[in-house]
């Protein structure tokens, strides 16, 4: 079975990294006919929330290509017999499924270092299931760590966010930071590529 390619996007708030992993997953399905997926790791926490993951929904499945949503806040390794091997695939948001992973269980854990191993495991496991089941996995994840890191859970936090994002980006064939809906090229295609090239080959 051939492994898929991954892409890493991350980015502050607001930088427009999900809009441009947005647009790079519509181009390439629309250009190869291929199927696009969207895991969306947010929960309707409240109903603002609820109303904006509607919306957010809504627009997918009326832009063309349409997307297939799939809403799945832990555990996403369960999805990967949901998508086919010429599929284009997009998680958004890497912090979001660290969250919910890591608060998931009503008992105090975070503090356990075996289970932020298993956190940490459990994601990257659920990734690589995805990633040899699709023909381009792409990944969107936010920029946090430029703030200190004070407070217990907020150290922790940050402590497998960091190592994620060096796991996802050794395992990525291309890294990408946006700034101000710019992306800069961290590793493998120059990001003018992916906006202007006709997709030969994918």
């Amino acid at each position: 079975m051939e492994k898929g390619r991954m892409i890493f996007i991350s980015g502050g708030v607001r930088s427009g990294k999900s809009s441009y992993a947005e647009k790079i997953a519509a181009k390439m399905a629309k250009q190869k006919g291929r199927s696009l997926h969207y895991i969306a790791c947010g929960h309707a926490s409240d109903e603002e929330m609820a109303l904006r993951i509607r919306h957010h929904r809504a627009e997918r499945e009326n832009s063309v290509p349409a997307w297939n949503t799939w809403e799945h806040s832990t555990n996403i390794h369960r999805l990967a017999s949901r998508f086919d091997q010429q599929g284009i695939v997009l998680l958004d948001c890497l912090t979001t499924l660290l969250n919910n992973e890591l608060f998931a269980s009503e008992e105090e854990k975070w503090n356990l270092a075996a289970f932020q191993e298993d956190v940490f495991n459990m994601i990257t496991i659920g990734i690589e299931a995805i990633l040899n089941s699709c023909k381009y996995l792409i990944i969107v994840s936010n920029e946090v760590l430029n703030a200190p890191l004070t407070d217990g859970v907020t150290f922790i936090y940050g402590k497998i966010l960091g190592k994620l994002h060096q796991w996802a980006v050794d395992k990525a064939d291309s890294a990408f930071l946006v700034e101000a809906g710019h992306a800069i090229s961290k590793k493998g295609e120059i990001a003018d590529e992916w906006n202007h090239c006709s997709w030969d080959g994918f």
